[in-house]
C-alpha cells in the first residue's frame, strides 16, 4: 500500500498543468539592419579614375549588401509564417 502511494505521489509530481507556449524568436538587430553607408569621393580629387574607383566599389558593395539583406529578410519572414501556421 505504501509503495502504491509513493508511486502515485511520484507520478503526480511529474505532471504539469502549465501550458507551454512557443513563440518565434526575434531576429538580432545586426541581421535586420540596413546596409552601411557608401564611401564618398574625397573633395580634393582631380582624377576621374579615383572617382570611378569609388563609384565602382560603392556600386558593387550596395548591390551585394542589398541582395543579402533582402534574401535574409524574405527567408526569416517565410520561416515565421510557417511557424505561426504550424503552432495555431
Amino acid at each position: 500500500m505504501i509503495k502504491k502511494l509513493a508511486i502515485c505521489a511520484l507520478l503526480a509530481g511529474c505532471s504539469t498543468t502549465v501550458p507551454v507556449v512557443m513563440s518565434f524568436p526575434h531576429a538580432p538587430t545586426e541581421l535586420t539592419s540596413t546596409c552601411p553607408d557608401l564611401a564618398k569621393v574625397p573633395p580634393n580629387t582631380t582624377k576621374l579614375s579615383q572617382v570611378l574607383d569609388v563609384v565602382t566599389d560603392n556600386y558593387s558593395q550596395y548591390h551585394e549588401c542589398r541582395s543579402k539583406v533582402e534574401n535574409w529578410i524574405d527567408w526569416y519572414n517565410q520561416q515565421q509564417k510557417i511557424f505561426t501556421e504550424v503552432n495555431k
